[in-house]
């Protein structure tokens, strides 16, 4: 069974920082392009982040410079290590990964065919 445990929302105050964590089970989720995404109430799934196969990194323009997605290969584990959250930050984060080792990598949401139960982040002023 292939799984996608993700870990680490909270509630924090902005300018706080938090890290999510994305356990990847039945598979080598290195061989895999990974990312994150995120979804506010009443709006569609964006992608934050995302990493390929080699090491390329994709994030959004929304949380470049503050935001950085990361790859434990031992630990078979996806992190997004978040700074400087701002309150437009509030959502449910989930972790995804693309159906097959040659799948395109970026951040949409067609790219992925595999996702986790998501995790939420609240961020307040």
């Amino acid at each position: 069974l292939e799984l996608l445990v993700e870990s680490g929302g909270g509630s924090v105050q902005a300018g706080g920082s938090l890290r999510l964590s994305c356990a990847a089970s039945g598979y080598t989720a290195s061989n895999y392009c990974l990312g994150w995404f995120r979804q506010r109430p009443g709006e569609e799934r964006e992608g934050v982040a995302a990493i390929n196969r080699s090491g390329g990194i994709w994030y959004a323009d929304s949380v470049k410079g503050r935001f950085t997605i990361s790859r434990d290969n031992d630990k078979n584990t996806l992190y997004l290590q978040m700074n400087s959250l701002k309150p437009e930050d509030t959502a449910m984060y989930y972790c995804a990964r693309a159906p097959s080792w040659s799948s395109p990598c970026s951040l949409m949401r067609g790219n992925f065919g595999y996702w986790g139960q998501g995790t939420q982040v609240t961020v307040s002023s």
